[in-house]
């Protein structure tokens, strides 16, 4: 798992500072592929015992943000997503993983789609899990957040910037 002095750190081959077109959401005035990214993490905490990821947009005007993408009971073994796993229709989720309800009320990835002409930010987070959280399967994006922090042993975060 984890070396001493070693920071959970969350990376992306397919992302740099901002979101393309494969991943942008379809719909609601955007155009894109909808594709999750890949997502790889390193240095876990010892006892972490699952992962969750998410993708938060940061300056949504609902003024409390909107979730886009939760995923959670990663198991401990696994340390990556490839491209497209928040496409519940593909079974690209590691085996125990279950996508979460977004803010948009459906389950997996919907990718960023800001207002036109709007640069908004996107927070993609995966934390460390002390225990695998229980969550009903309507359970909301915003409780599902609460319940990840409060069994976080770390988290480590992605920022990344889209406009259209």
């Amino acid at each position: 798992m984890s070396t001493q002095g070693s920071t959970f750190t969350l990376k992306s081959n397919e992302l740099g500072g901002q979101f393309t077109n494969t991943h942008f959401g379809v719909g609601n005035g955007c155009a894109g592929e909808n594709k999750s990214p890949e997502l790889h993490w390193e240095n876990a905490p010892e006892g972490t015992k699952a992962f969750a990821v998410t993708l938060y947009d940061l300056d949504a005007p609902t003024g409390s943000g909107l979730w886009h993408w939760v995923v959670y009971n990663i198991p401990a073994s696994v340390h990556s997503l490839e491209s497209d796993a928040g496409n519940l229709e593909t079974n690209k989720l590691p085996a125990g993983a279950l996508g979460g309800l977004s803010d948009i009320g459906l389950k997996g990835y919907f990718g960023p789609c800001p207002p036109a002409g709007e640069l908004h930010r996107y927070q993609i987070t995966v934390y460390a899990l002390k225990e695998p959280i229980e969550a009903g399967e309507n359970t909301s994006a915003a409780f599902t957040g609460f319940l990840l922090n409060g069994n976080a042993l770390a988290k480590a975060s992605l920022l990344i910037y889209a406009k259209q």
